[in-house]
């Protein structure tokens, strides 16, 4: 098929094998024990199938979208060998996945249109929030950018420390204030100096409690205008982080936070240490938003741009 005729770039692609391998190994010994002794798709096959998806975390609407194109593949083709399921699998998610956003970032770019370009970073806490933010600052800063960071969760001293690191490890200014001080007032400080610098790439941490939804939204929103008073189109991207090893919470939290704000982008993060890598078709196909970024690994550059042939590709190699 066309779609993985692409040539990807092989240290990308080796740590996205390597960070996809715990998903493939429960994957693929699911689906061999899905069709053990069946030589032909049927019914059976496809119940056996529908379990496999939903219990990887592909999602329940995602898994009846893709057993529903495989139903039709069947009814086509007339005869399908199980032999061939793995190939008709990768084809029908790949074409499902193409179906939902097109037009996807190849590296770590910002549009220059928009200077400083300013994405507000959204996430609980604990799903390696500040992390990314470090992770991107570094790749942004390796396309030549000019990037600062700003130390909006102010809830917890912890948060403004581990941004300190970062800040630190990759060279980057960054603005902050005392713990408890107003996030909003550290978001207007960022934008501020980032104008006085020059800067090409501004990322903004925010705190990340989701007991109250209605307090979230409030304090998003306060820092929203008060960037706007700034910038009058900041913020230009919000990114939410989510945990790929949370499995299916992560579509609980990517729809409360898609509730409280208006997210215009996903990173799903911890890919590598867990066997719920298929969390990320489900995302990908039911929220109308782009995952963007991918964590597959510990090191400052195993944060990447996410493919979604890639993937797949890498999901059945």
């Amino acid at each position: 098929m066309s779609l993985f005729k692409k040539i990807f770039s092989s240290e990308k692609k080796e740590s996205l094998d390597k960070g996809l391998e715990k998903t493939k190994t429960s994957f693929f010994s699911k689906l061999g024990k899905a069709v053990a002794g069946k030589s032909k798709v049927d019914d059976d096959v496809l119940d056996n199938l529908e379990e496999v998806l939903v219990t990887s975390d592909v999602g329940v609407e995602t898994t009846l979208k893709i057993i529903d194109r495989i139903e039709k593949r069947v009814s086509r083709d007339k005869y399908l060998g199980t032999d061939e399921l793995n190939e008709i699998l990768r084809e029908e998610i790949a074409g499902l996945l193409s179906e939902t956003h097109v037009g996807e970032d190849t590296d770590f770019s910002v549009p220059s249109d928009k200077k400083p370009y300013v994405i507000m970073v959204v996430g609980v806490n604990g799903v390696g929030k500040t992390t990314t933010i470090g992770k991107l600052a570094y790749q942004f800063k390796n396309q030549g950018l000019k990037v600062v960071l700003g130390a909006a969760d102010t809830f917890r001293a912890a948060a403004i420390d581990q941004l300190q690191v970062w800040a630190d490890r990759v060279d980057v200014p960054i603005i902050k204030q005392k713990m408890g001080s107003d996030p909003a007032s550290v978001a207007f400080d960022t934008l501020s100096s980032s104008i006085s610098q020059g800067a090409d790439v501004v990322l903004i941490d925010t705190a990340g409690r989701l007991h109250n939804k209605v307090n979230l939204m409030n304090e998003l929103g306060k820092v929203k205008r008060v960037m706007q008073k700034v910038i009058p189109d900041a913020p230009h991207e919000v990114l939410l982080v989510l945990d790929g090893s949370t499995g299916q919470n992560a579509f609980e939290q990517a729809k409360q936070f898609t509730k409280a704000t208006e997210v215009t982008s996903l990173a799903v993060t911890k890919l590598d240490g867990t066997a719920k890598g298929g969390v990320v078709i489900g995302i990908s196909d039911q929220f109308q938003v782009p995952v963007k970024y991918i964590g597959v690994g510990e090191k400052i550059e195993d944060l990447q741009v996410f493919n979604k042939y890639e993937f797949v590709d890498s999901f059945f190699s």
